[in-house]
Formats: structure tokens, C-alpha cells, sequence
């Protein structure tokens, strides 16, 4: 086993968890079966209780496991499914090794940050890391770990101390270190400055780690004279300096590291045993990325949500818009809506906001409610639906989304005006959407409905089933807490308003469809989760492809795209590339 440390300097959300899966993707790309593990210094248990605004959204994997959302990079990069023990935390290590002593595992010992905290970090390392994470169950080759943070924070010196000793444990050819630092460019003197990625550097080395590849972030290529500077200071060869400036789109980085003979130094280091060209794989990146630099079509979407000041917390849902509008040749104008600017009470307070929200909606060509939790700006969201219903614009609702178009379909349509979730009027008359039996309202971690579930399709008719290759069956992933009253759904029904997917017991609502509309199709699951960029989520295809105006077409041809929108073949078929050719989506 391989191991590959990606660590971080001067500031933390650096990039480090693209460069760690890009450097997956390469090795992935010539042929190695490719893990990777995510180190996060905090003491949470795990990301399930945090806001969006801490850390981003909470990314959920198909065991269950609420993650950090670099997690979903490693996914969508290295078309992978981990598990939850992927996200190591402080937490995590903590609660083993203090279980352990309780049981009297240490009996008679002094339980201590070294070893006790360090040996249960590099055991949980070494036996995470042949977990396979492939649908063919072969063990890893490479394992790339990324440790959260910067270097020189107090809470992640455990992990750099374990990895000083694991480095000794797996011998020096069995591992190597990554450290991803800022290179600044002021302004003032558009000059490239190197004094904070050496402090970082001998931060590091003190510390006992000695970087191997020291990746340079900066905004335009690294100059020769400073390559040289940073090799000078912080003892490595040029070569091991790399360069990772500012790129058009995240699909270039890989080829950005190809490029400056990163698997060359791999091959080497590591005494891998492969060839260090890859294979045709990387070749579907080079075209992604081209075409993604290429596109003039624009089609946008307006995202009404509560979280919409960091683009981090809608992180999947973004990047299964841009997979979308990527496969139907467009370029993706996301508008980022405050759920809270819609309502009537912003109007009186801040009509300059009010307005220039109710632009930005009303000039989109599709309306994506996304998941949330909490009452603030949910009767934004509702008026938000209630336009794209009204005037026959694309929509998609997702968890939340779903639930609200739902509670608006019961208000407007039903006549029920004070039809709402339990979440929000725990008296209302009309309880739409309830909490589910099984929901513990007294613990708030892991409590909710999560991971991956089965969905049965009720309708032959359904827009949804067909955008799924006509599948009876879809399997997402799930994270709520609430559903819709299924003793309610019979009056919906009558009205146009169908729930076409539900789940194996037919109990809980899993999809809704209006009839007689362009678009307005609801998911009580998160599709975004399992969205690739050469395999889009079929939700999101569906509201790109009707946003575009191209949804009727497609479904007269039988699902599939002309040839000027699909990706060509000219690279050769590799395994997740397979089906891409006319962009038919496979039956699951």
C-alpha cells in the first residue's frame, strides 16, 4: 500500500482537497485502484450537526455517513463510493480510543495523547485504506490522505505526530508528502511573494514531515526565479515545486499536474508499478475541460435558498447543475437567490433587495429549490414555487424543495391556507408534511433518515422514470427528518399533483410530478450526491434540459441527445465513461 499525505499552509480552504483528488485522478487514470481518507482536526463526531456556513454542506455518502463535502470531490473525481469512516475526525479518534479504556483495554496504563491518540490515528489509517471502494471489491493500491486545517494549528498536531511515526511504520518508499501552500501576488507590487510558503514549509519540518512535492495556489504561473527561490529555501529540487494557479475550471487541474511530470515523480518515489502515462481516461478530462471552456449557450438558473452568501453550502448541488448544463452543451449562470429577500417583510424593510431578488428569479429559465433545515425564509421559498408553477417555468425541488411545493399545491390549489410542515406550525390544521415515526426529536447527530434508499416507481408516465432509462427502480440517498403525510396524498392526487415514486413499502413519498407543466418535479432524496461530470443526475439533467427548451425533443428521440450535445468517443471506452456515448442513461 501507497500512502500519499496532502497537507496544508498559510491558509485552509486552499484547494487541498481538488489537488488531493486530482492527484487521485491521475494515478486512477493509469490504472491503480485509488482510496482516499479525510482528516478533520474538529472535535465533532462528524459534519451532520453543523450550519453550512462552518465548513459548507454536509455531504451524504451511501452508508449513512454525514461528511465533509471534499468527500464529494474524491467521489465525483475518482467515481468511488466510500464509507463513513473516510472522514476521520478528532472526535472520532477520541470516543475509540476513551471507549477502549473504558472497557479496560489499557488497563493499568496512563492513557495518553502519545502513543494511545497517534497509534489509534495510524490503525485507523492502515485499515481504512484497504477498504476497496470500486464495484469490483479489488483492495486499494494508493490511499490519498487529506488533513484538514493548516499546518501549525494547535488541534491537528496529533495527526502531523502520527504521521511523523507512520512515515518510519510503512518505509520511506511506501510514502509521500503533498504540502499545498499560498503563493500571495499584492497588488501593490504584482509581485509573487515565497516568505509564507517557506515559514510553512519549516513550520512542517519541524514538526518532522518533510514535504516530498511542495503545490504552489496562486493566481497566475509561478515564475522561473521564484520556482527556484522556493526550491532554495525549502529543500527540495525545482522539479518538486509545482505549480497550481487559477484555471478556467476544476477539470483542468489534473492536467495541470500531468503536465509538470507529477506522475513521473510518482512512478519514481514510490516505485509504482505502472507506466506513468495515462491511459484514455484523462483524455474525457482534456475534452470536459475544452468544451467547457468552448460553450456560448447560456442557460440560468436561479437557486433560492437560505444559505446562498457561501457558495460552499450548495457545493454538489452546484456541481450537478454544471454536469447538467455540460452534457446539453450550455454554460451555467447559477443566480443565487436569498429565500428571505422574496417575502413581503423585506419589501417594507429593504425594497431595493426585495426587487432585485424578484429579478433575478423571474429573468431565470429555471427555478431549483434545494434541501434546508429551519423555519427563516421558507415562505420565500413557497413564493417561489408558486411562480414557477404559475408561469410554467422549470422547476426542481429537493428534500425541503420538495416538502414546500407540496405545502404551496395545498395552500393555492387545495384551498388549505394554513397548510404547512410540522417543522415549522406544529399546530396547523393541514399538516402536510410531518416528522417521521422513527425521527428522535430529543438528539439531534444522526437521527435523521440517511444514506441510500430505494425508490419504486408508481407511473409509466412519469417524466423522471424516463430521464432514468425507464428503470423501475432508482437508488439515492436520502437525509431528512420529515415526509409527506401519506394519509393526505390522495387529495393532491385528484388535482394534478402525482406521486409517481415512493419507497418499497409504499409509505413515504419519494417524487412528485405536476401534470400539464413544462417541469415541476419534486425529490425527497439529494440526487446531487451521486451526479459524476460524464454521468449528470437525472433530476438535474431533467430541469437543465427544460430550462434550455430542449426537454420535449429529447424525450421524443427516446432519451437521447443529438450528436453536437453528446461527448465523442474519439478517446476510446473506459470504465466510467462507458455510457456516455449518446449520454443514455443506463438502467439501474
Amino acid at each position: 500500500m501507497k500512502y500519499i499525505l496532502v497537507t496544508g499552509g498559510v491558509i485552509s480552504g486552499i484547494g487541498k482537497g481538488i489537488i488531493a483528488s486530482s492527484v487521485g485522478t491521475i494515478l486512477k487514470s493509469c490504472g491503480l485502484h485509488v482510496t482516499a481518507i479525510k482528516i478533520d482536526p474538529y472535535i465533532n463526531i462528524d459534519a451532520g450537526t453543523f450550519s453550512p456556513y462552518e465548513h459548507g454542506e454536509v455531504f451524504v455518502l451511501d452508508d449513512g455517513g454525514e461528511v465533509d463535502l471534499d468527500l464529494g470531490n474524491y467521489e465525483r473525481f475518482l467515481d468511488i463510493k466510500l464509507t463513513r469512516d473516510n472522514n476521520l475526525t478528532t472526535g472520532k479518534i477520541y470516543q475509540s480510543v476513551i471507549n477502549k479504556e473504558r472497557r479496560g483495554d489499557y488497563l493499568g496504563k496512563t492513557v495518553q495523547v502519545v502513543p494511545h491518540i497517534t497509534d489509534a490515528i495510524q490503525d485507523w489509517v492502515m485499515k481504512q485504506a484497504k477498504i476497496s471502494v470500486d464495484d469490483d471489491d479489488v483492495e486499494p493500491q494508493v490511499c490519498v490522505i487529506e488533513l484538514g486545517g493548516t499546518v501549525g494549528d494547535i488541534e491537528s498536531m496529533p495527526f502531523i505526530e502520527a504521521f511523523r511515526q507512520f512515515q518510519f511504520k510503512v518505509k520511506k518508499e511506501n510514502f509521500c508528502n503533498i504540502h499545498v501552500s499560498l503563493i500571495p501576488q499584492p497588488s501593490t507590487t504584482g509581485e509573487q511573494k515565497t516568505k509564507p510558503t517557506q515559514n510553512s514549509v519549516r513550520e512542517l519540518r519541524g514538526l518532522g514531515l518533510s514535504p516530498d512535492l511542495i503545490m504552489c495556489r496562486c493566481a497566475t504561473p509561478l515564475e522561473t526565479s521564484v520556482k527556484e527561490k522556493i526550491s532554495m529555501f525549502c529543500h527540495v529540487e525545482p522539479s518538486q515545486v509545482v505549480c497550481v494557479q487559477d484555471v478556467s475550471t476544476v477539470y483542468r487541474v489534473p492536467l495541470l499536474l500531468l503536465e509538470q511530470g507529477v506522475m513521473r515523480y510518482f512512478c519514481e518515489r514510490l516505485n509504482l508499478p505502472v507506466e506513468p502515462k495515462p491511459r484514455k481516461m484523462l483524455t474525457k478530462w482534456k475534452e470536459m475541460a475544452d468544451r467547457s471552456d468552448r460553450l456560448l449557450e447560456k442557460v440560468s438558473i436561479a437557486l433560492v435558498g437560505k444559505y446562498t452568501k457561501l457558495s460552499d453550502s450548495y457545493t454538489s448541488v452546484i456541481k450537478a447543475l454544471e454536469h447538467s448544463a455540460l452534457a446539453i452543451n450550455h454554460k451555467l449562470d447559477v443566480k443565487y437567490v436569498d429565500s428571505a429577500d422574496l417575502e413581503a417583510a423585506t419589501l417594507q424593510d429593504e425594497p431595493v433587495k426585495y426587487h432585485e431578488a424578484w429579478h433575478k428569479l423571474c429573468s431565470a429559465d429555471g427555478v431549483l429549490v434545494p434541501g434546508g433545515f429551519g423555519v427563516r425564509g421558507t415562505e420565500g421559498k413557497i413564493l417561489a414555487i408558486k411562480w414557477a408553477r404559475k408561469q410554467n417555468k422549470p422547476f426542481l425541488g429537493v428534500c425541503l424543495g420538495m416538502q414546500l411545493a407540496v405545502c404551496e399545491f395545498a395552500r393555492e390549489v387545495l384551498g388549505w391556507e394554513d397548510a404547512n410542515s410540522t417543522e415549522f406550525d406544529p399546530e396547523s390544521k393541514h399538516p402536510v408534511v410531518i416528522d417521521m415515526p422513527e425521527h428522535n426529536p430529543g438528539q439531534m447527530g444522526g437521527t435523521m433518515r440517511l444514506g441510500k434508499r430505494r425508490t419504486i416507481f408508481k407511473s409509466n408516465t412519469s417524466v423522471l422514470k424516463k430521464l432514468y432509462g425507464d428503470s423501475d427502480y432508482v437508488e439515492e440517498r436520502h437525509r431528512h427528518r420529515f415526509e409527506v403525510n401519506p394519509e393526505l396524498t390522495h387529495h393532491f392526487e385528484s388535482k394534478g399533483l402525482h406521486f409517481v415514486g415512493q419507497d418499497v413499502e409504499g409509505e413515504r413519498m419519494e417524487v412528485v410530478e405536476l401534470e400539464g407543466h413544462c417541469y415541476f418535479v419534486g425529490v425527497q432524496y439529494h440526487p446531487e450526491f451521486t451526479s459524476r461530470p460524464i454521468k449528470p443526475s437525472p433530476p438535474y439533467f431533467g430541469l437543465l434540459l427544460a430550462a434550455a427548451g430542449k426537454l420535449p425533443g429529447f424525450m421524443a428521440k427516446g432519451c437521447r441527445l443529438s450528436p453536437r450535445d453528446t461527448y465523442s468517443d474519439r478517446s476510446g471506452g473506459s470504465s466510467p465513461e462507458a455510457d456516455i456515448v449518446d449520454l443514455k442513461f443506463p438502467s439501474l
